[in-house]
């Protein structure tokens, strides 16, 4: 018999390794010459939303649905943006260097994972920050396991 799976995020270290990571994150982008610009004017409360809004998509409590809205509200925090393909890979790079330095698990199945869906959500942040991008008001949470294809993207 085997134990059930973790979720990404016990795996992680649960919400508080995630929150470490994204406070540290978040305290570089202010400085982040490509980054900055971006993220002026950002809320005290944008590290622990973010926060929030992961960790239930790597299998953790319902906190920013119920708090926030869910993935629509994500999307529409991009929405009239236009956030470049520069601004993603420059968002990804810094926001692995600061896993890394938290002590984020490096074991390949957990990267690996961790890096598809960073991948996965930073592309659709850049295409819901298009000027005239269509956004769908019912899109489901993501919800992200351990080996995630989700198939083409279609637009709505």
């Amino acid at each position: 018999m085997n134990p059930p799976l973790p979720t990404l995020l016990d795996w992680m270290g649960g919400l508080p390794k995630l929150q470490q990571l994204l406070a540290a994150f978040y305290q570089r982008v202010p400085s982040d010459p490509m980054l900055g610009p971006v993220f002026a004017g950002m809320p005290p409360e944008h590290a622990s939303r973010v926060a929030d809004f992961i960790a239930e998509v790597f299998g953790g409590a319902r906190n920013y649905s119920e708090r926030y809205g869910g993935h629509h509200a994500m999307i529409q925090r991009h929405v009239g943006r236009g956030l470049t393909e520069q601004h993603r890979q420059r968002w990804v790079q810094l926001l692995l260097q600061c896993a890394d330095e938290a002590g984020v698990p490096d074991d390949p199945e957990f990267r690996s994972a961790f890096v598809a869906y960073l991948e996965w959500g930073t592309r659709l942040a850049v295409i819901n920050s298009q000027p005239g991008a269509s956004v769908s008001g019912d899109a489901p949470m993501p919800q992200w396991g351990w080996g995630e294809v989700k198939g083409p993207y279609v637009g709505s």
